[in-house]
């Protein structure tokens, strides 16, 4: 009598691919969470990207076509955010030999800022890079706190920063040639002050206002002015799922998020993810250098 060796049935081939897609998920999803942690802790807070951009101006004088305007935004000095990579950056755009630099807000991250801390700014800002023909800013909500003895800090910061080169904008304008650069003051503190700033420019010239939150292009004031507004406060979300909107934003307007907006009375908004943070974590959301190409519109 013949004998027959009786094998055990195989797997099905859909419980194998079952089996596959489980193993597979219990090592991929682990190291998946590991790669972003890595890349939200370690990577990302200081890759800075450089952002180049057209930027059309009306009324541009002939003599302005062409030239680079760069912007920093959101810089925070502070126990956060690291000296050498702010310095080593600084170096970059001094590099690029920019015609005018231009800082919308947030020099520091401090509400209470002691002697080292002002040490540290003066430190660090003596490395900014300057424009050609002119290094300007305007003051965010971070600039604004009360040092250990109590006095407000913003004077104290802008005086530390005019003798690093930067010219401040506090409600005030500043005419190079034609091209006029006005810097408005803190939405959040009291002395937003938008008319009496564009008074101070004219609508015959070229025209750019730097104002730190993007919230202040919503409010009345801009009397057909037709210009770029530049922005930052909202450090682009600092942490942004893909193909979703940041869950976290500083502002009443929920889509200005980064990048440029298109508003209805013909103004246009350009929003800095920054340099810096307020905790040290971006994801999906690089800190950002702007270099503007200046053309005429």
């Amino acid at each position: 009598m013949e004998t027959r060796s009786i094998e055990p049935p195989s797997d099905p081939p859909n419980r194998r691919s079952v089996w596959s897609r489980r193993k597979w998920l219990k090592w991929a999803v682990p190291a998946i969470g590991l790669g972003c942690f890595a890349d939200a802790y370690f990577i990302e807070p200081e890759w800075v990207e450089f952002v180049h951009r057209d930027l059309p101006i009306e009324n541009l004088p002939a003599d302005w076509d062409g030239r680079t305007l760069v912007q920093l935004s959101d810089i925070h000095v502070g126990r956060q955010v690291g000296e050498d990579y702010l310095i080593r950056t600084f170096q970059q755009v001094a590099n690029l030999q920019p015609d005018v630099v231009v800082v919308t807000g947030d020099f520091v991250t401090s509400y209470a800022l002691l002697p080292p801390d002002l040490e540290q700014v003066a430190r660090v800002y003596a490395h900014l890079p300057g424009g050609s023909v002119a290094t300007l800013g305007c003051l965010g909500n971070h600039d604004y706190s009360s040092s250990s003895d109590g006095l407000p800090t913003a004077p104290r910061l802008c005086g530390i920063l005019q003798d690093c080169g930067l010219q401040m904008l506090v409600n005030a304008a500043s005419d190079l040639g034609g091209l006029q650069i006005a810097g408005v003051d803190d939405l959040w503190h009291g002395n937003f002050r938008l008319k009496h700033t564009l008074q101070q420019t004219s609508p015959d010239a070229g025209r750019l206002v730097l104002c730190h939150n993007p919230d202040g292009a919503d409010l009345a004031g801009w009397d057909g002015y037709r210009g770029w507004i530049l922005s930052g406060h909202t450090h682009g979300g600092q942490c942004k799922p893909p193909f979703l909107p940041p869950p976290l934003l500083p502002v009443k307007n929920r889509r200005y998020t980064a990048g440029e907006f298109a508003l209805a009375d013909g103004r246009r908004l350009s929003i800095s993810r920054g340099l810096g943070h307020l905790l040290p974590v971006r994801f999906n959301c690089r800190p950002e250098v702007t270099v503007f190409r200046l053309v005429r519109g």
